[in-house]
């Protein structure tokens, strides 16, 4: 892979690796992280879109995985318009051949202060979710 392409699974960040903040500590106006409820421990490796919605429907903004401590900082723009948006969360892939009641968790959001900062946290587990607005 050449520098500063992007990684699988999402766009690279100024530093080249998906989901990643830069060296300066800059994040995308949207954050997010996921635990695993079951274990108390970050969910690494879950692959996460972020969605605006639109006239048309639903335009993907940003792909990425969850690192390590199961965050993605670097989650699209730095700065985003006002409206109404989601983070799906691809659980399916990330349980594997353990069973779980969501193949997938959506959480749609409105961004209606754009000079605010939105971190969309998911607790999950195999048969239950919950979500907050985070800081």
């Amino acid at each position: 892979m050449s520098a500063g392409a992007a990684m699988p699974g999402g766009p690279a960040g100024p530093d080249g690796r998906a989901g990643r903040a830069d060296p300066a500590g800059a994040r995308s106006h949207v954050t997010t992280h996921v635990l695993d409820a079951v274990t108390g421990r970050p969910a690494a490796g879950v692959a996460v879109r972020l969605e605006a919605r639109g006239a048309d429907g639903w335009t993907t903004i940003a792909e990425s995985v969850t690192d390590d401590d199961g965050r993605v900082s670097r989650f699209g723009p730095e700065t985003l318009a006002e409206g109404v948006y989601r983070v799906v969360f691809d659980t399916a892939r990330w349980f594997g051949d353990r069973p779980t009641f969501y193949p997938e968790v959506v959480i749609v959001f409105e961004l209606a202060a754009a000079s605010e900062h939105y971190h969309v946290p998911l607790l999950l587990s195999p048969f239950a979710y919950s979500t907050y607005r985070g800081s």
